[in-house]
């Protein structure tokens, strides 16, 4: 099996803890900051955090010898030297990511993935004016991306198909779930989403509908122990007899209701609804439902019995 190579720039708490899932992976990483107390800083950190996962039983080595693949260069051109993925770690601003592939462009091979972290930044604006931008991908992370293993891969009009199914492959050796997201969006999947619970949440505070205590315990609770290992279609189409279809019918109205209470019109079309029932029909038959439902409640005693205890 090949060893690869990953570059990590910027040793903030995204590089450190991109460090730590490859080097956990068995990848060799090279870490670069411009200042020197953070590359010091990463050391410590990456040391407890494999340590972490050695004695949860998610690294099946000793933390030392993880440890041992990762080094530190003061060079941004020598840390991406040889390297299969660049993994950009700078602050969220367009114009330093803009600036730190301009800075590295010359030392990698035609052939690396050039990957940035933005959370919310298109990658047509971070590869704007770049040679290199047929390479250029946001990688971006659940955080931290050693415990949350997804990660959405974001091209841009320009980005090569090889590159992005390079990125793909890198991270999904490193035990991430890469989702392709499949046009350029501000804030991605994972941020948009994110983002319209905590509109939200703030409206509901706001207009005095429920204390901050009150919607964080409906999420924690409630909402939240569902989506933990089901997502909002599943949840839907788990909550109806006769799935998503049987549930857009019955509450799609009010939630029309509830969005245009916002200014935000987005009703779930018929077309909508019957492409989205499709794929979970895919996914689970309807003859398979009610063992999918136990499944579920099987999955909700063990988070009672782990986070409440005894009733």
């Amino acid at each position: 099996m090949t060893v690869r190579k990953i570059a990590v720039l910027g040793a903030g708490s995204i590089g450190t803890a991109f460090a730590v899932l490859f080097a956990a992976a068995g990848a060799t990483v090279r870490i670069w900051d411009p200042l020197t107390e953070a590359r010091e800083r990463a050391l410590s950190d990456v040391r407890t955090r494999l340590g972490l996962l050695h004695a949860n039983g998610l690294l099946d080595e000793p933390p030392e010898r993880a440890l041992e693949r990762i080094s530190f260069s003061e060079e941004a051109v020598e840390a991406v030297a040889g390297a299969s993925l660049v993994q950009e770690c700078a602050p969220e601003r367009a114009e330093v990511k803009r600036e730190l592939f301009a800075r590295v462009a010359a030392g990698v091979d035609d052939d690396t993935v050039l990957a940035s972290s933005s959370s919310a930044i298109v990658p047509s604006s971070i590869a704007a004016g770049s040679d290199r931008a047929a390479q250029i991908v946001v990688g971006h992370p659940g955080n931290p991306p050693y415990l949350l293993p997804v990660i959405e891969v974001v091209p841009s009009p320009a980005s090569r198909a090889d590159i992005v199914a390079a990125a793909m492959a890198v991270y999904r050796d490193a035990g991430l779930s890469p989702v392709l997201v499949r046009q350029e969006a501000e804030g991605f999947i994972f941020n948009r989403l994110q983002g319209a619970v905590l509109r939200e949440a703030y409206c509901l505070v706001r207009d005095g509908v429920a204390s901050v205590e009150d919607v964080d315990t409906v999420m924690r609770r409630g909402l939240g122990r569902r989506w933990a290992f089901i997502g909002p279609f599943e949840t839907a189409d788990l909550n109806t007899r006769g799935g998503i279809a049987s549930h857009a019918a019955k509450m799609g109205p009010a939630y029309e209701r509830m969005g245009a209470e916002r200014g935000q019109h987005d009703p779930w079309s018929p077309e909508l609804v019957a492409e989205v029932a499709a794929r979970r029909r895919e996914s689970l038959p309807l003859d398979e439902w009610e063992r999918r439902v136990a499944w579920r409640d099987e999955q909700l005693l063990r988070f009672r019995k782990a986070f409440d205890g005894p009733a």
